[in-house]
């Protein structure tokens, strides 16, 4: 890419705003020029705004430190200054939604971290190794929106990156029930130790909203578009819970699976190992070389060895064995703010680009 595109992130002083400009620092295609927040940041610089709430463990990249944050509401502005947004912006949903909507209208394309436009019907929900074929209902969501260029597109909650990936790798197989726990770290609250000291040496046994995100996001990640909306799937039925626990970034899943077809594990195994997709074939600059790593080791995955496997936008695969109820079971990890979060999100940007739907405005 000759010039490198105007990126601005919505949310910038968050959690995962702060990600996302920590993963951006020296892209070969995006350069980040312009953070918007709240009413309360704006006006100081990106430094001044965050101050000692960098939660990041890399140091605030030098380019940013001196940017001064915009109001993320005086969306003309912001627009008038980037290419495309990320957005990580902390509000209601419906303000989410309204917010997005209008940054696509100034023909400003968002790529959103978050959950408020994941079943709207005509935006894509995209893991670019699953379904990257879904971005063609943007062509539709331009229409109802009246732009050229503007779009909304979100990746998926963080909580299912760690088996919705392993299920698609075995879709020959037809899952057809999956019993899921996962074990989420509190970075996915926005938190660190510092902020949350009462999780220390805790479990808490429920995220609201997590479940019913967990069964259900990736059905319509094996969905299909029909009539210019995104119709999901319906199997196989999925049913989880979702823990809190004391890590920081990771997190991991217990799974048990039931097959049409019951393969070898084996077949099951040589499945996750190669299993890739567009970001693979394309190169794309965030993506893993090895999407899925199955590791033999019975203590395997675990978090602190394994959860920054490719980056963190890998998935590490380990306890693959028969069932006496189902048919498989395993444990799955992946990285909640890098591939299920911020870097997530510029996978599918980077893959957006690749296929001419993100542009440099004139």
């Amino acid at each position: 890419m000759e010039k490198k595109l105007r990126v601005g992130v919505l949310g910038g002083t968050g959690m995962v705003g702060q990600r996302f400009i920590s993963l951006l620092e020296n892209h070969p295609w995006y350069e980040v020029v312009a953070i918007a927040a709240s009413p309360r940041s704006a006006g100081l610089t990106y430094e001044e705004a965050v101050g000692n709430r960098w939660k990041m463990a890399k140091p605030m990249p030098e380019a940013v430190k001196k940017l001064i944050v915009m109001n993320v509401n005086e969306v003309e502005k912001v627009a008038s200054q980037v290419d495309f947004v990320f957005s990580a912006v902390d509000m209601t949903k419906e303000e989410i939604r309204a917010i997005e909507d209008a940054y696509a209208k100034t023909e400003t394309p968002v790529v959103s971290n978050n959950s408020a436009h994941r079943w709207t019907p005509d935006v894509p929900m995209v893991v670019p190794e699953i379904n990257p074929e879904h971005f063609a209902v943007i062509e539709h969501q331009r229409k109802r929106l009246g732009t050229i260029r503007g779009f909304v597109a979100v990746k998926p909650n963080c909580s299912i990156q760690s088996y919705a990936p392993v299920l698609t790798a075995w879709k020959e197989f037809e899952p057809v029930e999956v019993v899921a726990t996962t074990y989420q770290a509190i970075s996915g609250a926005g938190k660190t130790f510092k902020d949350w000291p009462e999780m220390v040496e805790n479990i808490i046994p429920y995220i609201g909203g997590e479940e019913e995100k967990s069964e259900q996001e990736p059905l319509r990640l094996w969905g299909h578009i029909e009539n210019g909306e995104i119709v999901k799937a319906t199997s196989p039925v999925i049913t989880t819970q979702c823990i809190r626990v004391p890590v920081l970034d990771g997190h991991t899943a217990a799974v048990f699976v039931k097959f049409a077809k019951k393969p070898t594990k084996e077949q099951l195994i040589e499945k996750l190992r190669n299993f890739k997709g567009l970001p693979q074939e394309l190169n794309l600059p965030s993506a893993p070389k090895q999407f899925i790593q199955y590791i033999e080791e019975d203590n395997r995955p675990q978090v602190r060895l394994d959860v920054n496997y490719e980056n963190g936008m890998g998935i590490s695969v380990g306890r693959l064995r028969e069932d006496t109820v189902y048919d498989y079971k395993f444990v799955g990890l992946s990285h909640n703010t890098v591939r299920g979060a911020a870097g997530g999100a510029i996978l599918c940007a980077e893959l957006l680009t690749a296929q001419g739907y993100i542009t440099a405005k004139d």
